[in-house]
């Protein structure tokens, strides 16, 4: 998808759609290598840790004494765990892109995602679609998000699932739940539910998101552990508001 557009021509896509595929944007032994160590990051269960278990989601499990309650979710402070992670998410692949889009200084947060994701069969749970920005709080809500893909990602693994176009929509707090989830039982959700689409990744590919766009993910069906590294930046100029989450770390000027 927009592999074969211009960076400025990708912008534009990211602009209309909410959501880009770049391929190949790292090369494949250097994500071989990534996934390398978050495996051995995942054996050692060191560091900031969220598990299935803490947001018992759809399909996970209950509790830490529950079978699978032990199945990491995400391994948090990505930057601050390892060269390599710190090395990807500074990158030049990644900055110059980003900061055409912004056109301007860029700073990647150490609050909002900041993390490598993981995707279990069995105890992976789903993820309702959501707006990333839902609990994220600056002047302008205008950040983008990078994933990485440490290997193949369909819809039988759990890839992700976007709305085109959503990431512009005024959606009314009405069509949200509590927990700030797209509602699934109401028909005007429903109808803009299934315009979604799935991109396929494969390894080394990356896809550049808004943080206004509904996104979810399915469970993991496969027999292998789905690895994914995540980070979001933002213009130096749109700040976090002072007092809140997002405003709890300093993020890092590239």
């Amino acid at each position: 998808m927009a592999g074969y557009l211009s960076n400025r021509g990708q912008i534009e896509f990211l602009r209309r759609y909410g959501f880009v595929v770049i391929p190949g944007l790292f090369p494949p032994n250097l994500c071989e290598i990534t996934k390398y160590t978050a495996r051995a990051e995942l054996a050692q269960l060191k560091g900031a840790i969220e598990f299935e278990s803490d947001l018992r989601y759809l399909g996970a499990p209950q509790s830490r004494d529950a079978p699978g309650g032990n199945t990491v979710r995400r391994l948090l402070d990505a930057y601050a765990r390892s060269e390599m992670y710190r090395t990807l998410a500074k990158s030049t692949e990644i900055r110059n892109w980003v900061e055409l889009y912004f056109d301007e200084h860029i700073a990647l947060s150490l609050v909002h995602h900041n993390c490598l994701m993981t995707k279990h069969p069995t105890y992976g749970s789903l993820t309702g679609w959501h707006r990333d920005v839902r609990y994220w709080a600056f002047e302008r809500s205008d950040l983008v998000s990078v994933w990485l893909a440490l290997g193949t990602e369909t819809e039988e693994n759990g890839a992700l699932r976007f709305v085109p176009g959503s990431h512009v929509l005024d959606l009314s707090d009405k069509r949200f739940d509590e927990s700030k989830f797209f509602r699934d039982d109401i028909s005007e959700n429903i109808v803009l539910m299934s315009t979604a689409i799935s991109p396929i990744l494969n390894l080394g590919d990356a896809v550049f998101f808004h943080c206004n766009t509904l996104h979810s993910a399915g469970k993991n069906l496969s027999n292998d552990i789905k690895f994914s590294l995540v980070f979001t930046y933002h213009s130096v100029n749109n700040a976090p508001v002072p007092g809140t989450r997002s405003a709890s770390k300093l993020g890092v000027p590239l």
